[in-house]
């Protein structure tokens, strides 16, 4: 069974459209990275999934209807948003008491295993601690939690590089396994895209790029080419084209390694990249 299943999932707001018709299939054990320009539809499918708004379409998430639902799906599911919601006002100790009372999958143990890897003191209250703490504090509670789904929605915004490697670092050796699923969101996709396993492009409500990161490997080419040689690369119609120190690179969609290996350096493309030459096919 799928995690997430959505047929011709669709969402409007007044005459603005959020998803339209969207499908996408998800199997268990995949970390999956939702990647869009702002206004692309990426917030909108993350709340219908969570159950925090109605839609047309067919919509399954572990089995269950997250609309009407809801209740039952969320003992299943964990969320982080791009924006701190702890109560500043209480300390660690209380909110950590208060989770463990309100949910009946929280593992204190493991709780404490993984905050004490971390500066968190038990006595301090949120509203003392960084930003960066705030973020181990929340991942730590989530990550206490035995859920088979967890979205994270912009989870390391505003926090320095140090405390998003430690996140991500501390996500994958310390919480995945292949009975979880992780479904991403982030504008900083070079620091997650060695952890996808999947990657899904949105852009204007539709799915434009659906892929595991193998295929991707395997699909999408990047060829550093002497400036001597860019008509033959421009002839084989690549998705896109940029100059890096005097030298053209040229991005292919399922063109042949061989002939495009006669042209220059090829490499696999960084999720960055591919990001920018897609938005931009789409756009043109």
């Amino acid at each position: 069974m799928s995690v997430i299943e959505a047929k011709a999932l669709s969402k409007r707001y007044g005459t603005k459209i959020a998803l339209d018709a969207v499908n996408l299939s998800v199997p268990a054990g995949r970390i999956v990275g939702l990647i869009g320009p702002n206004g692309a539809g990426k917030t909108t499918a993350l709340k219908a999934i969570l159950g925090l708004t109605d839609f047309l379409g067919e919509l399954k998430v572990l089995g269950l209807n997250p609309h009407s639902q809801r209740d039952e799906l969320m003992q299943n599911v964990s969320f982080i948003a791009d924006v701190a919601i702890l109560p500043r006002w209480i300390r660690v100790a209380d909110l950590v008491a208060f989770t463990q009372s309100v949910h009946p999958k929280f593992d204190r143990a493991r709780f404490d295993a993984l905050i004490n890897k971390t500066e968190v003191k038990s006595k301090a209250r949120v509203r003392e601690l960084s930003k960066g703490m705030v973020a181990q504090l929340h991942l730590s509670l989530v990550m206490a939690i035995d859920a088979k789904l967890l979205v994270l929605d912009e989870p390391t915004l505003g926090l320095d590089i140090i405390y998003r490697k430690r996140f991500y670092d501390t996500l994958l050796n310390d919480y995945f396994d292949q009975e979880k699923t992780i479904i991403v969101t982030t504008h900083q996709v070079e620091e997650i895209q060695h952890i996808l396993t999947d990657l899904i492009f949105i852009q204007h409500g539709r799915i434009v790029l659906d892929a595991s990161m193998d295929a991707v490997a395997e699909r999408f080419t990047e060829v550093m080419v002497p400036a001597a040689k860019a008509d033959l690369a421009r002839a084989l119609k690549p998705l896109n084209e940029r100059q890096v120190f005097g030298k053209h690179v040229f991005l292919f969609d399922s063109v042949d390694r061989h002939t495009l290996g006669e042209l220059g350096e090829i490499n696999v493309p960084g999720v960055a990249d591919l990001f920018v030459a897609t938005m931009s096919e789409q756009a043109a």
